[in-house]
């Protein structure tokens, strides 16, 4: 059995992920705080099993609890190969440093970071031990190799996922884990109507984001869930550690 871990699937990219697994008749594990009850249906419709585990990334112990119970769903003895999406993530705090609050600083890095590190850490524990083979794919972004003026917690947990991902991939080597950072460029969903409702002040190239908007230059996710199914769907041309950037994919 093939099993999809999917994080932050009740809307946006992580649902068009967890839909195109469904659809190629891989069992789903969703994580996020809010089932989404679409997946339900198209499993139910595919005939593949479907578990949601609601879990706020955010707080350490339901993360805790939530590792367990997904290490448990998907690494068993019927199980031969498990893909790992880092979906979850926040943009917020959208502020230049000295107007940060604590409190959103401390959740960003939870999410972005802790997160997705706790769970490919114990994803790939279990995987090890049990040889089982694993893809794992963290979502990333462009801001991860520049400074964004408004953007200096979600750059800086960006590049920190890029350099996890690096290593990790040079620690597996020999494991043959399939391991990437995918950066899927600006898309049209929720959290990119939470940029365009940022100030002047606390986000300097608001206007860029909104005109890009008017002009319907944003991708859907169903499109660029698409892009990273073709790239996972070769994983012997995969580099790993490498960031693939959907620009990159899409004038190949």
């Amino acid at each position: 059995m093939q099993y999809a871990i999917v994080t932050g699937t009740s809307r946006g990219l992580g649902e068009s992920i967890a839909k195109q697994f469904i659809e190629k008749n891989v069992h789903l594990i969703s994580v996020s705080r809010n089932e989404n009850k679409s997946l339900q249906k198209l499993a139910d419709e595919r005939k593949v099993s479907y578990t949601h585990i609601s879990c706020d990334l955010s707080d350490p112990g339901q993360l805790e609890e939530g590792l367990e119970k997904i290490v448990n769903e998907a690494f068993h003895e019927d199980t031969h190969y498990v893909y790992l999406v880092n979906n979850a993530g926040v943009i917020e705090p959208i502020n230049p440093v000295g107007q940060l609050e604590p409190a959103s600083v401390q959740k960003h890095f939870q999410v972005n970071v802790t997160a997705p590190v706790l769970l490919i850490n114990r994803c790939l524990a279990e995987a090890n031990k049990k040889e089982i083979g694993t893809s794992i794919i963290n979502i990333t972004s462009g801001a991860a190799e520049r400074p964004v003026h408004g953007w200096s917690t979600y750059s800086s947990a960006k590049a920190a996922i890029n350099r996890f991902t690096s290593t990790l991939a040079l620690e597996q080597e020999g494991n043959k884990h399939v391991i990437l950072a995918f950066s899927p460029g600006v898309m049209d969903t929720d959290m990119q109507g939470e940029i365009r409702a940022s100030s002047k002040e606390e986000f300097k190239d608001v206007d860029k984001f909104k005109q890009m908007k008017e002009e319907g230059q944003l991708r859907s996710p169903h499109e660029v869930a698409s892009i990273l199914m073709d790239l996972i769907n070769e994983p012997k041309d995969i580099e790993n550690g490498k960031v693939y950037k959907v620009y990159d994919l899409v004038n190949e």
